[in-house]
């Protein structure tokens, strides 16, 4: 089975699943494709993945939403510069064009008519590191900053309109593999994975597969 995936879930939500499915169907072949946004849903049009697990995905592409985990995405910084910051005047670190994260932040900024100092890192944990280092604020993941926020080296900041709301979703194509199915039925055992609803709105191809959680 043929996965890909945007780097954060790829990095806090999948190493434990591939793990276990290995551990519980061990013939089975994987392959995991990391890359942004556009990547990722690039290759599930094209036909080179099986499954995604990323954001909601685009309008026009052919996908199943086969399930759903909450992800939130909040706003943190250094202890130093959170006790200052200022939607309009603290610097921010940002990851590349092309981030779904990235798209998040622009949005958000730009909804509230802020302008901050900006730096671009090129990668998620890059962007941790920098916030950590008190290089600026910083747009992520809860999932990616668990262990920084337990050691007090992050902390989440009180902006306005947070936290964002941006679940992830496991998502086919238009007709999913058998294989695909049984390893969405593994993900739905793990904590926080909800089967889709039918008839959702960010299925595109007129159908949502709801597969049933269960051992095989």
């Amino acid at each position: 089975m043929r996965l890909a995936a945007v780097t954060t879930a790829a990095d806090q939500v999948l190493p434990e699943l591939l793990a276990s499915f290995r551990a519980r169907w061990p013939d089975v072949e994987l392959a995991l494709e990391v890359g942004p946004r556009r990547q990722v849903w690039s290759s599930l049009a094209a036909h080179e993945a099986d499954l995604v697990l990323a954001g909601r995905p685009p309008a026009g592409v052919a996908a199943t939403v086969l399930a759903r985990r909450p992800n939130e995405l909040v706003v943190v910084g250094a202890p130093e510069l959170a006790a200052g910051f200022e939607l309009a005047r603290t610097p921010w670190v940002m990851r590349e064009p092309g981030s779904g994260t990235r798209a998040s932040a622009d949005a958000y900024l730009a909804e509230r008519e802020a302008a901050p100092p900006r730096l671009v890192l090129g990668s998620n944990g890059a962007v941790i590191a920098g916030a950590a280092a008190g290089l600026g604020a910083a747009l992520v993941s809860r999932d990616a900053v668990g262990a920084e926020l337990d050691a007090g080296r992050l902390v989440v900041i009180d902006a306005p309109g947070m936290p964002l709301d941006r679940p992830w979703h496991a998502v086919a194509g238009a007709v999913p593999t058998a294989t695909t199915l049984l390893f969405v039925r593994h993900l739905l055992e793990a904590p926080g994975w909800r089967p889709a609803a039918a008839g959702s709105a960010t299925a595109r191809a007129g159908s949502t597969a709801t597969p049933t959680a269960g051992p095989g």
